[in-house]
């Protein structure tokens, strides 16, 4: 019994350490093409605090996103969030409209080609906290690309649009990022990101942060940011850990 105990914790643990290294989509904005390994649960979690120019505050308690991989250019997606919103003495927390999705690999990283990779959500309103729920289900898309300009430098950035379930039009997103590696555990990255509305002043933002890997299958991070535009928050934080493990 101990013998196949010992195999069966051989087998497992070169399992995992025969995948490179986890890649998130925490702690910036622009989301990875690179998908989950085939048969891996991959569990994103993290808090973010907002304070918006107006005195309005928000918090995102905890954030979940959990990335399951089917093969190797397919995964599915779910995200749980439970939030909280103060205006004034106005205070609501809940359950955010639980997010369904998948990510899609389009076309692989060669040479001077970039990564390209598709991700699709769809936010269920009536599935919230009732001070949370939207009239309608929201879906959200975005293209996301990645280039490597060396074997520390990357720069990737993503295109997309997104409802919110109270009103017909869409919000374009873009996002454009650069990270360094400074050592194969910390990295660091720094973003411009923004949201468009035709009915809207334009929100734009930059931020920036570092992931600090602690094994292949665990990572840190740790980000702040501020608001470009007159609609957007004075200053954000945000903060998480990573980590994934094979489910066969």
């Amino acid at each position: 019994m101990r013998k196949f105990t010992l195999i069966l914790l051989v087998h497992l643990f070169s399992s995992i350490t025969a995948q490179e290294t986890i890649e998130t989509d925490r702690p910036d904005q622009t989301e990875t093409p690179s998908v989950t390994p085939a048969g891996f649960l991959q569990i994103e979690t993290g808090f973010l605090y907002e304070k918006v120019r107006d005195g309005a505050k928000s918090a995102s308690h905890r954030t979940v996103l959990w990335r399951y991989g089917l093969n190797d250019r397919f995964e599915m997606r779910m995200v749980t969030e439970l939030n909280s919103e103060q205006f004034g003495d106005d205070l609501r927390t809940g359950l955010a409209p639980i997010v369904f999705g998948f990510k899609a690999k389009l076309i692989q990283k060669k040479e001077m080609m970039p990564a390209v990779s598709f991700v699709g959500h769809l936010a269920a309103g009536n599935l919230a906290s009732p001070v949370m729920q939207t009239v309608n289900w929201a879906p959200s898309f975005r293209f996301l690309i990645e280039h490597s300009l060396g074997e520390k430098l990357g720069l990737s950035y993503n295109l997309g649009a997104e409802w919110n379930g109270e009103t017909p039009d869409a919000t374009s997103i873009y996002t454009i990022a650069a990270s360094y590696a400074f050592t194969p555990q910390l990295s660091m990255f720094a973003e411009f990101y923004g949201f468009l509305n035709k009915h809207s002043t334009a929100d734009h933002r930059f931020d920036s942060g570092f992931t600090y890997l602690l094994n292949n299958n665990l990572m840190l991070d740790a980000s702040a940011g501020v608001g470009l535009s007159e609609v957007s928050p004075n200053y954000f934080l945000s903060g998480g850990v990573s980590y994934r493990f094979p489910l066969r």
